[in-house]
Protein backbone atom coordinates (compact mmCIF):
# COMPACT_ATOMS: atom_id res chain seq x y z
CA UNK A 1 0.00 0.00 0.00
CA UNK A 2 0.97 3.67 -0.31
CA UNK A 3 1.53 5.74 2.83
CA UNK A 4 2.98 9.09 3.81
CA UNK A 5 6.37 8.93 5.54
CA UNK A 6 8.45 11.63 7.15
CA UNK A 7 12.15 11.18 6.37
CA UNK A 8 13.51 14.37 7.91
CA UNK A 9 13.09 18.12 8.04
CA UNK A 10 10.78 19.20 5.20
CA UNK A 11 11.17 15.74 3.67
CA UNK A 12 7.76 14.11 3.21
CA UNK A 13 7.47 11.18 0.80
CA UNK A 14 4.75 8.75 -0.21
CA UNK A 15 6.30 5.29 -0.02
CA UNK A 16 5.27 1.68 -0.41
CA UNK A 17 4.47 -0.06 2.89
CA UNK A 18 3.33 -3.59 3.75
CA UNK A 19 -0.43 -4.10 3.74
CA UNK A 20 -1.65 -4.17 7.36
CA UNK A 21 -2.99 -7.41 8.80
CA UNK A 22 -4.74 -8.33 12.03
CA UNK A 23 -2.02 -8.89 14.63
CA UNK A 24 -4.17 -9.14 17.76
CA UNK A 25 -7.77 -10.16 18.35
CA UNK A 26 -8.73 -6.59 19.34
CA UNK A 27 -7.54 -5.11 16.02
CA UNK A 28 -9.47 -3.80 13.05
CA UNK A 29 -8.22 -3.08 9.55
CA UNK A 30 -9.59 0.18 8.13
CA UNK A 31 -9.38 1.21 4.49
CA UNK A 32 -8.82 4.95 4.66
CA UNK A 33 -11.25 7.07 2.65
CA UNK A 34 -10.00 10.46 3.87
CA UNK A 35 -7.10 11.69 6.00
CA UNK A 36 -5.51 15.06 6.62
CA UNK A 37 -2.46 17.01 7.70
CA UNK A 38 -2.56 18.39 11.25
CA UNK A 39 -0.89 21.57 12.44
CA UNK A 40 1.01 19.43 14.94
CA UNK A 41 2.44 17.40 12.03
CA UNK A 42 4.22 20.57 10.94
CA UNK A 43 6.47 20.63 14.01
CA UNK A 44 8.52 17.56 13.04
CA UNK A 45 8.25 18.71 9.41
CA UNK A 46 9.87 22.02 10.39
CA UNK A 47 12.59 20.24 12.32
CA UNK A 48 11.41 21.03 15.85
CA UNK A 49 11.37 17.30 16.60
CA UNK A 50 14.26 15.10 15.54
CA UNK A 51 13.57 12.40 12.98
CA UNK A 52 16.13 9.64 13.44
CA UNK A 53 14.62 7.27 10.87
CA UNK A 54 11.77 7.41 8.34
CA UNK A 55 8.39 6.73 9.93
CA UNK A 56 4.72 6.80 8.98
CA UNK A 57 2.89 9.98 9.89
CA UNK A 58 -0.71 11.12 10.35
CA UNK A 59 -3.26 10.68 13.13
CA UNK A 60 -6.59 11.83 11.63
CA UNK A 61 -8.59 9.58 9.32
CA UNK A 62 -11.94 8.06 8.51
CA UNK A 63 -12.58 4.91 6.53
CA UNK A 64 -14.32 1.59 6.03
CA UNK A 65 -13.77 -1.42 8.26
CA UNK A 66 -12.28 -4.25 6.19
CA UNK A 67 -11.60 -6.86 8.89
CA UNK A 68 -12.01 -7.25 12.65
CA UNK A 69 -10.35 -9.38 15.31
CA UNK A 70 -12.20 -12.11 17.15
CA UNK A 71 -12.79 -9.97 20.28
CA UNK A 72 -14.08 -6.86 18.49
CA UNK A 73 -17.79 -6.52 19.27
CA UNK A 74 -18.86 -2.94 18.49
CA UNK A 75 -17.91 -2.89 14.82
CA UNK A 76 -18.71 -4.81 11.67
CA UNK A 77 -17.05 -5.15 8.31
CA UNK A 78 -18.41 -2.39 6.08
CA UNK A 79 -18.88 0.19 8.85
CA UNK A 80 -17.81 3.75 8.13
CA UNK A 81 -15.74 4.82 11.13
CA UNK A 82 -14.04 7.89 12.56
CA UNK A 83 -10.64 7.33 14.19
CA UNK A 84 -9.80 9.78 17.01
CA UNK A 85 -6.28 11.17 17.02
CA UNK A 86 -5.54 9.27 20.27
CA UNK A 87 -5.92 5.50 20.24
CA UNK A 88 -7.52 4.14 23.44
CA UNK A 89 -8.68 0.86 24.95
CA UNK A 90 -11.92 2.23 26.42
CA UNK A 91 -11.77 0.13 29.59
CA UNK A 92 -8.83 1.30 31.76
CA UNK A 93 -9.43 3.86 34.55
CA UNK A 94 -8.44 6.95 32.50
CA UNK A 95 -10.66 5.82 29.62
CA UNK A 96 -13.60 5.22 31.95
CA UNK A 97 -13.04 8.71 33.35
CA UNK A 98 -13.22 10.23 29.85
CA UNK A 99 -9.50 10.93 29.56
CA UNK A 100 -8.77 8.51 26.73
CA UNK A 101 -5.65 10.49 25.79
CA UNK A 102 -4.07 9.03 28.95
CA UNK A 103 -5.09 5.44 28.13
CA UNK A 104 -2.91 2.88 29.89
CA UNK A 105 -2.88 0.68 26.76
CA UNK A 106 -2.66 3.37 24.10
CA UNK A 107 -1.07 2.68 20.74
CA UNK A 108 0.63 5.42 18.73
CA UNK A 109 -0.29 6.09 15.11
CA UNK A 110 2.88 5.70 13.07
CA UNK A 111 4.58 4.07 16.08
CA UNK A 112 3.84 0.97 18.13
CA UNK A 113 1.15 -0.58 20.28
CA UNK A 114 1.71 -1.70 23.86
CA UNK A 115 3.04 -5.04 22.61
CA UNK A 116 5.71 -3.34 20.51
CA UNK A 117 3.90 -4.19 17.27
CA UNK A 118 4.04 -1.60 14.48
CA UNK A 119 1.06 0.69 13.91
CA UNK A 120 0.38 2.45 10.62
CA UNK A 121 0.11 6.20 10.25
CA UNK A 122 -3.22 7.72 9.31
CA UNK A 123 -2.03 9.25 6.03
CA UNK A 124 -2.09 6.08 3.99
CA UNK A 125 -4.36 3.67 2.19
CA UNK A 126 -5.01 1.31 5.12
CA UNK A 127 -4.42 1.24 8.87
CA UNK A 128 -4.25 -1.49 11.51
CA UNK A 129 -6.20 -0.08 14.45
CA UNK A 130 -5.31 -1.60 17.84
CA UNK A 131 -7.95 -1.27 20.57
CA UNK A 132 -10.60 -1.06 17.86
CA UNK A 133 -13.62 -1.18 20.18
CA UNK A 134 -12.31 1.60 22.41
CA UNK A 135 -11.05 3.78 19.57
CA UNK A 136 -13.24 3.71 16.48
CA UNK A 137 -16.71 5.27 16.30
CA UNK A 138 -19.10 3.97 13.64
CA UNK A 139 -21.18 6.50 11.71
CA UNK A 140 -24.77 5.23 11.83
CA UNK A 141 -26.65 4.93 8.56
CA UNK A 142 -23.86 6.33 6.37
CA UNK A 143 -21.58 4.38 4.06
CA UNK A 144 -20.85 6.78 1.19
CA UNK A 145 -20.78 10.37 2.51
CA UNK A 146 -20.49 13.23 0.06
CA UNK A 147 -17.42 15.45 0.21
CA UNK A 148 -18.96 18.01 2.57
CA UNK A 149 -19.96 15.35 5.10
CA UNK A 150 -16.61 13.58 4.68
CA UNK A 151 -14.82 16.78 5.65
CA UNK A 152 -16.97 17.33 8.73
CA UNK A 153 -16.61 13.72 9.86
CA UNK A 154 -12.84 14.03 9.47
CA UNK A 155 -12.72 17.07 11.79
CA UNK A 156 -14.18 14.88 14.55
CA UNK A 157 -10.98 12.87 14.65
CA UNK A 158 -9.17 15.88 16.11
CA UNK A 159 -9.73 19.57 15.43
CA UNK A 160 -13.45 19.91 16.22
CA UNK A 161 -13.13 17.90 19.40
CA UNK A 162 -10.01 19.84 20.35
CA UNK A 163 -11.75 23.17 19.85
CA UNK A 164 -14.64 21.86 21.96
CA UNK A 165 -12.17 20.83 24.67
CA UNK A 166 -10.78 24.38 24.76
CA UNK A 167 -14.29 25.79 25.10
CA UNK A 168 -15.11 23.45 27.98
CA UNK A 169 -11.84 24.30 29.71
CA UNK A 170 -12.67 28.00 29.44
CA UNK A 171 -16.16 27.42 30.86
CA UNK A 172 -17.93 28.74 27.77
CA UNK A 173 -21.66 28.98 28.41
CA UNK A 174 -24.65 31.10 27.37
CA UNK A 175 -24.08 34.77 28.05
CA UNK A 176 -20.30 34.59 28.40
CA UNK A 177 -17.86 36.58 26.28
CA UNK A 178 -15.13 34.65 24.49
CA UNK A 179 -11.75 35.36 22.90
CA UNK A 180 -10.10 32.75 20.67
CA UNK A 181 -6.33 33.04 20.20
CA UNK A 182 -5.25 31.20 17.04
CA UNK A 183 -6.82 31.11 13.59
CA UNK A 184 -5.73 27.65 12.45
CA UNK A 185 -8.19 24.79 12.10
CA UNK A 186 -8.33 24.23 15.87
CA UNK A 187 -8.89 27.91 16.60
CA UNK A 188 -11.62 28.14 13.99
CA UNK A 189 -13.30 25.03 15.40
CA UNK A 190 -13.00 26.61 18.85
CA UNK A 191 -15.03 29.55 17.54
CA UNK A 192 -17.67 27.11 16.30
CA UNK A 193 -17.58 25.26 19.63
CA UNK A 194 -18.07 28.50 21.57
CA UNK A 195 -21.03 29.39 19.38
CA UNK A 196 -22.47 25.88 19.87
CA UNK A 197 -22.21 26.28 23.64
CA UNK A 198 -24.12 29.55 23.59
CA UNK A 199 -21.52 32.31 23.85
CA UNK A 200 -23.05 35.66 22.91
CA UNK A 201 -19.87 37.58 22.02
CA UNK A 202 -16.99 35.77 20.33
CA UNK A 203 -13.81 37.62 19.39
CA UNK A 204 -11.52 35.79 16.98
CA UNK A 205 -7.91 36.89 16.67
CA UNK A 206 -6.70 36.75 13.08
CA UNK A 207 -4.64 38.69 10.56
CA UNK A 208 -5.69 36.61 7.56
CA UNK A 209 -8.77 37.63 5.58
CA UNK A 210 -9.79 34.08 4.62
CA UNK A 211 -9.52 32.76 8.17
CA UNK A 212 -11.28 35.80 9.62
CA UNK A 213 -14.14 35.32 7.15
CA UNK A 214 -14.53 31.67 8.17
CA UNK A 215 -14.39 32.62 11.85
CA UNK A 216 -17.31 34.96 11.27
CA UNK A 217 -19.17 32.24 9.41
CA UNK A 218 -18.64 29.99 12.44
CA UNK A 219 -20.05 32.60 14.81
CA UNK A 220 -17.38 35.18 15.61
CA UNK A 221 -18.94 38.58 16.25
CA UNK A 222 -15.62 40.45 16.02
CA UNK A 223 -12.13 39.94 14.60
CA UNK A 224 -9.03 41.46 16.20
CA UNK A 225 -5.78 41.71 14.24
CA UNK A 226 -3.71 43.31 17.00
CA UNK A 227 -1.20 41.35 19.05
CA UNK A 228 0.15 41.60 22.60
CA UNK A 229 -0.93 44.49 24.78
CA UNK A 230 -2.67 46.12 21.83
CA UNK A 231 -4.87 43.02 21.43
CA UNK A 232 -5.93 43.13 25.07
CA UNK A 233 -6.68 46.84 24.76
CA UNK A 234 -8.84 46.17 21.70
CA UNK A 235 -10.74 43.40 23.51
CA UNK A 236 -11.37 45.75 26.43
CA UNK A 237 -12.65 48.39 24.00
CA UNK A 238 -14.97 45.94 22.25
CA UNK A 239 -16.36 44.64 25.54
CA UNK A 240 -17.12 48.02 27.02
CA UNK A 241 -14.14 48.38 29.31
CA UNK A 242 -13.75 44.79 30.54
CA UNK A 243 -11.83 41.73 29.37
CA UNK A 244 -13.25 38.37 28.28
CA UNK A 245 -14.95 35.83 30.53
CA UNK A 246 -13.50 32.89 28.60
CA UNK A 247 -10.30 32.74 26.52
CA UNK A 248 -9.36 29.79 24.30
CA UNK A 249 -5.63 29.39 23.57
CA UNK A 250 -5.15 27.33 20.40
CA UNK A 251 -1.52 27.87 19.37
CA UNK A 252 0.92 26.65 22.01
CA UNK A 253 3.63 29.31 22.13
CA UNK A 254 4.72 31.58 24.97
CA UNK A 255 3.48 34.56 22.98
CA UNK A 256 0.02 33.12 22.40
CA UNK A 257 -0.32 32.13 26.04
CA UNK A 258 0.73 35.61 27.14
CA UNK A 259 -1.82 37.17 24.84
CA UNK A 260 -4.53 34.80 26.06
CA UNK A 261 -3.88 35.67 29.70
CA UNK A 262 -3.78 39.38 28.90
CA UNK A 263 -7.27 39.09 27.41
CA UNK A 264 -8.78 37.19 30.37
CA UNK A 265 -10.72 39.20 32.95
CA UNK A 266 -10.05 38.80 36.65
CA UNK A 267 -12.00 35.73 37.74
CA UNK A 268 -12.19 34.50 34.14
CA UNK A 269 -11.24 31.13 32.68
CA UNK A 270 -8.59 30.04 30.20
CA UNK A 271 -8.86 26.86 28.14
CA UNK A 272 -5.62 25.82 26.45
CA UNK A 273 -5.18 23.20 23.74
CA UNK A 274 -2.25 24.50 21.71
CA UNK A 275 0.54 21.90 21.67
CA UNK A 276 3.32 23.50 23.78
CA UNK A 277 6.52 24.39 21.94
CA UNK A 278 9.70 25.49 23.68
CA UNK A 279 9.72 27.07 27.10
CA UNK A 280 6.14 28.03 27.88
CA UNK A 281 5.64 28.13 31.65
CA UNK A 282 2.35 29.41 33.00
CA UNK A 283 3.00 32.60 34.97
CA UNK A 284 1.60 31.58 38.34
CA UNK A 285 1.85 35.13 39.64
CA UNK A 286 -0.56 36.32 36.90
CA UNK A 287 -3.00 33.48 37.61
CA UNK A 288 -2.81 34.27 41.32
CA UNK A 289 -3.27 38.00 40.91
CA UNK A 290 -6.20 37.73 38.51
CA UNK A 291 -7.80 34.58 39.97
CA UNK A 292 -7.83 32.96 36.53
CA UNK A 293 -8.99 29.35 36.26
CA UNK A 294 -6.97 27.27 33.80
CA UNK A 295 -7.93 23.94 32.22
CA UNK A 296 -7.22 22.10 29.02
CA UNK A 297 -4.41 20.08 27.52
CA UNK A 298 -4.51 17.27 24.99
CA UNK A 299 -8.12 16.69 24.02
CA UNK A 300 -9.73 13.28 24.46
CA UNK A 301 -11.72 13.66 21.25
CA UNK A 302 -13.05 10.10 21.61
CA UNK A 303 -15.07 11.33 24.61
CA UNK A 304 -16.73 14.10 22.60
CA UNK A 305 -17.24 12.19 19.36
CA UNK A 306 -20.78 10.85 19.95
CA UNK A 307 -22.37 14.21 20.77
CA UNK A 308 -20.48 16.10 18.05
CA UNK A 309 -21.26 13.36 15.52
CA UNK A 310 -24.97 13.82 16.23
CA UNK A 311 -24.70 17.53 15.46
CA UNK A 312 -22.70 16.92 12.29
CA UNK A 313 -25.21 14.38 10.99
CA UNK A 314 -28.15 16.68 11.79
CA UNK A 315 -26.47 19.60 10.02
CA UNK A 316 -26.36 21.67 13.22
CA UNK A 317 -22.63 22.26 12.71
CA UNK A 318 -20.45 22.12 9.61
CA UNK A 319 -16.84 22.10 10.84
CA UNK A 320 -15.63 20.61 7.56
CA UNK A 321 -15.41 24.13 6.17
CA UNK A 322 -11.93 24.34 7.72
CA UNK A 323 -10.72 22.20 4.81
CA UNK A 324 -9.92 24.66 2.06
CA UNK A 325 -7.88 22.24 -0.07
CA UNK A 326 -8.28 18.62 -1.16
CA UNK A 327 -5.37 16.66 -2.62
CA UNK A 328 -4.71 13.06 -3.46
CA UNK A 329 -2.33 11.04 -1.29
CA UNK A 330 0.54 11.34 -3.75
CA UNK A 331 0.41 15.11 -3.23
CA UNK A 332 1.16 14.82 0.49
CA UNK A 333 4.49 16.72 0.15
CA UNK A 334 2.62 19.66 -1.39
CA UNK A 335 -0.08 19.43 1.29
CA UNK A 336 2.57 19.88 3.98
CA UNK A 337 4.20 22.75 2.11
CA UNK A 338 0.87 24.51 1.58
CA UNK A 339 0.03 24.39 5.27
CA UNK A 340 3.56 25.29 6.36
CA UNK A 341 3.48 28.35 4.09
CA UNK A 342 -0.08 29.23 5.22
CA UNK A 343 -1.42 28.84 1.70
CA UNK A 344 -4.00 26.45 3.15
CA UNK A 345 -5.83 26.29 6.47
CA UNK A 346 -6.12 22.50 6.41
CA UNK A 347 -5.66 19.95 3.62
CA UNK A 348 -7.70 16.80 3.22
CA UNK A 349 -5.92 13.85 1.57
CA UNK A 350 -7.79 11.32 -0.54
CA UNK A 351 -6.03 7.94 -0.91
Amino acid sequence: MRATMIHGQRDIRVDNRPEPTLLTDTDAIVRVTAACVCGSDLWPYRGFREITAPRPIGHEFIGMVQAIGARVTSLAVGDLVVAPWANSCGTCPPCRDGVQVACEHRAVWGGEDENGLPVDGGQGESVRVPNADGTLVAVPGVTEPDEALTKSLLTLSDVMGTGHHAALGARVAPGRTVVVVGDGAVGLCAVLAAKRLGATRIIAMSRHADRAALAKKFGATDVVAERGDAAAAKVRELLGGVLADSVLECVGTAESMGQALACTRPGGALGFVGVPHGENPLPVSVLFAKNISVAGGAASTREYLPELLTDVLSGAINPGLVFDAVMNLEQAPEAYAAMDERRAIKVMLRP
